[in-house]
This record gives C-alpha cells, sequence and structure tokens, in this order.
C-alpha cells in the first residue's frame, strides 16, 4: 500500500489498523488535529461524514477499528466528535445521493470506503476533504491524478501495486500447474476490477494462462455464475472488490464444492471456506 501526500497533509492523521481475520485495512483518517484540552473553553463536536458502499452490519468491525483510531487520536463519538454514518447496502445507485446528503449535511471531512464510494464524493464536494482508506487504483480510477501529486481535496490508501495481479497468477500456474483456463470473477460497477482485468489479461500469456471475465453485480449472481464455469475453467481469480468481500464464504464454498483452485488478494477464501 502506498499512502498519498497532498497539499493538507499536515493537518491528517491517518490511522490504519488490519483485521486479524481477514486481513484488510479497517481504519481510516481524520483532517482536524490534535483536539484541545482546555477546560475553559467548550468543547467543540467535529463532524465526520462516513460514506461506504455495504452495509452497516457488515462493515461493523471496520467501524470499530475507526472509533478506535479516533479514540488513540483523542477524538470519542459523542464527546467531541460526531459520526455521520451513510451506507449503501450494496446498490451502487445510491451512493451519489448518500454522499450529497453528507456534504448538505456540512460534515468536515468525508471518509469514503472504497473506489465507488470515493469516486460518488468527489463528484459531491471539491472543498470539502475526502479520505479515502482502501482503494483499488486511486490513479486508474481517476480519483487523483498520481500518487506522488494527488492534487484536489482527496487523499487515501492505495491497494493496487504494478505486477501484483500477475503474481497472484503465477502463484496459481505453481500451486495447480494444470490450470489453463482462470475465470476472473469482477464486479462491473466497480472501475477498479476493469483495471484489474486488465492487467491480469496482460500478465497471463507469459503464465501460460487464459483469462476471462465473470461478472458479479450482487451476491444473488454467484449461486448462478460459478457452477457453470465447470469446463470453461480451470481456476478462479477474485477481483479486490467490496461486494466480492461480503460474499467470500459463499464464493469460497462454491469454489471447494466444485473443485475450482482459487486466488485472491487476502486470506479470505481460506479462512472462510477451507
Amino acid at each position: 500500500m502506498r499512502l498519498l501526500d497532498n497539499e493538507w497533509k499536515g493537518r491528517a492523521a491517518i490511522s490504519v489498523r488490519a483485521s486479524a481475520r481477514a486481513m484488510v485495512v479497517v481504519a481510516v483518517a481524520l483532517t482536524f488535529g490534535v483536539p484541545s484540552v482546555s477546560v475553559a473553553q467548550p468543547k467543540e463536536v467535529r463532524r465526520i461524514g462516513y460514506l461506504a458502499l455495504d452495509s452497516a452490519e457488515l462493515h461493523a468491525p471496520y467501524a470499530a477499528a475507526f472509533r478506535n483510531g479516533l479514540r488513540e487520536n483523542g477524538y470519542i463519538e459523542g464527546q467531541n466528535v460526531a459520526i455521520v454514518w451513510r451506507f449503501a447496502g450494496y446498490n451502487p445507485a445510491t451512493l451519489t445521493d448518500l454522499a450529497s446528503e453528507l456534504v448538505s449535511l456540512k460534515v468536515e471531512t468525508i471518509v469514503a470506503d472504497g473506489t465507488q464510494a470515493a469516486l460518488a464524493a468527489k463528484r459531491a464536494t471539491r472543498a470539502i476533504p475526502i479520505v479515502v482508506p482502501t482503494s483499488g487504483d486511486l490513479v486508474g480510477a481517476g480519483l487523483v491524478a498520481s500518487l506522488a501529486r494527488p492534487g484536489g481535496n482527496l487523499t487515501g490508501l492505495t491497494l493496487m501495486s504494478p505486477g501484483l495481479i500477475g503474481k497472484r497468477l503465477a502463484l496459481l500456474k505453481e500451486m495447480a500447474p494444470r490450470v489453463q483456463r482462470v475465470a476472473m470473477l469482477v464486479n462491473p460497477d466497480n472501475p477498479s476490477c476493469a483495471l484489474q482485468l486488465q492487467e491480469a489479461q496482460t500478465a497471463a500469456p507469459s503464465i501460460g494462462l487464459g483469462v476471462h471475465a465473470t461478472s458479479i453485480r450482487q451476491g444473488d449472481d454467484i449461486d448462478r455464475v460459478i457452477p457453470p464455469l465447470i469446463g470453461r475453467a480451470d481456476a478462479i481469480l477474485l477481483c479486490d472488490d467490496v461486494l466480492m468481500d461480503a460474499h467470500r464464504t459463499q464464493i469460497g464454498t462454491l469454489a471447494i464444492r466444485n473443485r475450482l483452485p482459487s486466488i485472491c488478494g487476502t486470506r479470505y477464501l481460506k479462512t472462510r471456506s477451507a
């Protein structure tokens, strides 16, 4: 992961936590600086908007890590900070309205978790600082101009690294030498999945593999899409995506049941399904 710098770097304190179970980044950042400890003045309550594609229930561990990170930096929800939570429930069409709602509520910073949430937040405001704790490719998605000089009002973490998808494919081939055809599960609504697919298809021929995309837009697609891969694919590669994350157990169970070797960017399949 690479942490971006920008013109308000000095005011940002970014706290990252990794879930021991899921091995993913689950904490976020502040843009307020150190809170005053003076008792002579009334407490100033800062307002943070938090926007995520998934549901409040599934995001609960990450929300807890966020609160802990705030607490470590002197901010306690309900005392000197208010968090306005907005979850899209895996309906990307609602993200734009939710982002606009946060802007209308005059939050001081927006935490946008994931590429789709970040794009919605950027469309909604060019003035409010936006912090992105996780994103597939900030540059490729058009969220920042470059990693060295992102510009604008957005900064955050990118999970993409050149050649990483190719290394996953090489590892897959090493583990299962007979694999030739790989089905890559992608979410067409997530721009970073298209970038990951492009990288996979570029790297695959040199490894002796062919990669084709299999689209999953919602959880209901999984049971319909994976079983028919038998005979058309020898293995599965998951793109890094919130939807895939939410349904990792279901995907892993079906892959094992249908004897399809699978690989992804985290321990999800091994932890949840092996």
